[in-house]
């Protein structure tokens, strides 16, 4: 297995080399590349009747080839911008005017702080709730929850956002928690125990909204996945030598259903690290899913390929997660097999 999980690792550089390389050649390609965006850029100064444009000549676009790297053919444009990250350089954001790197080291604790928290509670909540409903299966505490489920899980991430919002932020309800950010702007002039409620008032409703985006899918692939273990025969023939049926569940049946749960595990937690655009942005979260689809939006190209560069690795970090967790849950897994 550790040769394996070292084949996976090195695996992750040549997958990121092939993905980047990839968006990069397109970025460039597509109309509204980085050199029409500079163009455009340098069009709008000067006065309003556009005088400024017939100024632009071709020394003039020469030199902003040269400056974007773009004078040289695309594969050895991007050996240089893979020089630049191997320096761990990732360039200048055109729309903010700021290096990448620091957009990216200061905006990921934000996403990780409210992804990580609803992540971690859909887990803790999830796999207690499928427990119960597969041993109470068909009584009322299952049927009454499966329709708070079917419920959570026909309501949009969006719409409920709004309504969370509407109902216990805007005051036409309720004024219960602020109405979005991550902290009150008098957040500096709080103590430490004002300033742990003021963070936990801002992150309710968004982290939330996480839990419900995974809430029903989870809850039932635990319950569905342990009656399935239920109906097997070394279930059956553990309760058949004595052991009651709950022992016969929580020490034999529930470990191989976490089976299911974990193949999800890893890309999951990807996910939340790289932040949810709509909950950053019903919640003015200022993440790194807002920071994404501006980068996108605007073709900030040093931004965009700096972003995919940090999410396409904590993607496939996530597959090996996944895969440990296999190994953790099952010891005789064997993937070389």
């Amino acid at each position: 297995m550790r040769n394996y999980f070292l084949k996976r690792i090195f695996l992750i550089i040549p997958t990121i080399l092939g993905i980047t390389f990839l968006v990069f050649i397109l970025s460039h390609l597509a109309p509204g590349g980085p050199l029409e965006r500079e163009i455009a850029k340098l069009r709008g100064y000067g006065n309003e009747d556009g005088a400024r444009s017939s100024l632009i000549n071709n020394e003039e676009i020469e030199i902003l080839k040269q400056k974007l790297r773009l004078d040289k053919p695309l594969p050895v444009a991007y050996l240089y911008w893979l020089w630049d990250v191997a320096s761990l350089d990732l360039g200048e954001s055109r729309l903010h005017s700021r290096p990448v790197n620091e957009l990216i080291f200061e905006k990921i604790p934000v996403s990780l702080t409210f992804g990580l928290s609803g992540f971690l509670l859909s887990y803790l909540i999830c796999i207690p709730l499928g427990i119960r409903k597969a041993i109470q299966s068909g009584q009322a505490f299952d049927s009454g929850t499966s329709i708070i489920i079917l419920i959570a899980y026909s309501i949009p991430v969006f719409a409920l956002s709004m309504l969370l919002l509407y109902l216990f932020s805007s005051g036409e309800v309720f004024s219960v928690f602020p109405l979005g950010h991550e902290y009150s702007d008098n957040y500096d002039d709080l103590d430490f125990f004002e300033k742990i409620i003021d963070r936990a008032e801002h992150m309710f409703l968004p982290v939330l909204c996480y839990v419900s985006g995974s809430f029903a899918m989870l809850t039932l692939l635990m319950k569905n996945s342990l009656l399935d273990q239920i109906s097997k025969e070394y279930v059956r023939t553990a309760i058949s030598k004595g052991l009651s049926f709950k022992d016969a569940i929580y020490k034999h049946a529930f470990r191989n259903s976490l089976i299911p749960i974990a193949t999800g595990f890893g890309s999951n937690l990807s996910l939340v690290l790289a932040g949810s655009l709509i909950i950053e942005l019903v919640f003015s979260i200022d993440g790194i899913g807002l920071l994404g689809f501006q980068a996108v939006t605007e073709r900030d190209t040093n931004l965009m390929m700096g972003l995919l560069l940090v999410q396409s690795f904590l993607s496939l970090i996530g597959n090996i997660l996944s895969d440990l967790c296999y190994v953790i849950i099952d010891p005789r897994i064997n993937f070389e097999a």
